[in-house]
């Protein structure tokens, strides 16, 4: 890994807008740059393409989607995120097609964001395989950013819902090969902890002894180092692609 990573400039930040498969999904890196966005007054809104109801094998899909919604809903919170959207696409069979693209593109018109965040689309990933719902998501969200950039793509959008064409200047990808760094240090990462373990049920449905804030402080404390810059213990490691 590059140790001379440049810190994403996020200064001029007002919107932003994150896409994950399932809930928890953001809360395991991603939501420490938000929370530390949103302290600097941008507005973050999430948009999960699933409840995440396939997620907990000792519970009813049902009963599952309630729970990890309203986990999720603490999570945001936490990080000052007050636009939360769900779709009911289905957990573990989701698909990049252009039915999901659709309906990126459309929160991504009504958002209108300067940065779309995301997850790796990458078969292989720092911690192991990932998972089929992250891949359709990433290469999803790919895709759906141009094209709701573009006005003849999804044209009903634009001529039955009349919302205008938007591009976002940036797409940044969180659990990627880093290109940039984002200081998380003191509050957006404390945040970010608190907001993972909101998702209590779900956590304690994985198993075994899952140290949240040895995991968070762990590698943010690394390229936090890396950063080589006073007053920056702890970063959090971003792709962050420019769109044209």
């Amino acid at each position: 890994m590059d140790t001379t990573l440049p810190l994403y400039d996020d200064a001029g930040l007002s919107r932003v807008l994150c896409v994950a498969a399932h809930p928890d999904d953001l809360e395991y890196g991603a939501s420490t740059a938000v929370a530390r966005w949103t302290a600097r007054g941008a507005k973050v809104s999430y948009l999960l393409l699933t409840a995440g109801e396939a997620g907990m094998r000792s519970r009813d899909p049902e009963e599952v989607a309630a729970l990890r919604s309203a986990e999720q809903r603490r999570a945001c919170d936490i990080v000052g995120v007050e636009d939360l959207v769900i779709l009911d696409l289905p957990d573990g069979m989701l698909q990049a097609d252009l039915d999901t693209r659709r309906l990126i593109a459309r929160r991504i018109r009504q958002v209108r964001p300067d940065v779309v965040v995301t997850q790796p689309w990458e078969l292989k990933v720092e911690w192991g395989l990932n998972h089929a719902d992250h891949r359709a998501a990433g290469i999803a969200v790919v895709d759906a950013v141009r094209d709701a950039d573009n006005p003849w793509v999804f044209r009903e959008l634009l001529e039955q819902e009349r919302l205008e064409p938007w591009g976002a200047k940036e797409l940044i990808v969180v659990g990627a090969e880093p290109t940039h760094l984002v200081d998380v240090t003191g509050e957006p990462l404390e945040k970010g902890i608190a907001s993972l373990q909101a998702h209590q049920e779900y956590l304690a449905e994985l198993g075994g002894d899952f140290d949240v804030r040895g995991m968070l402080e762990g590698f943010t404390a690394e390229l936090g180092a890396s950063a080589g810059v006073d007053g920056i213990t702890h970063a959090l490691g971003v792709a962050v692609h420019p769109m044209g």
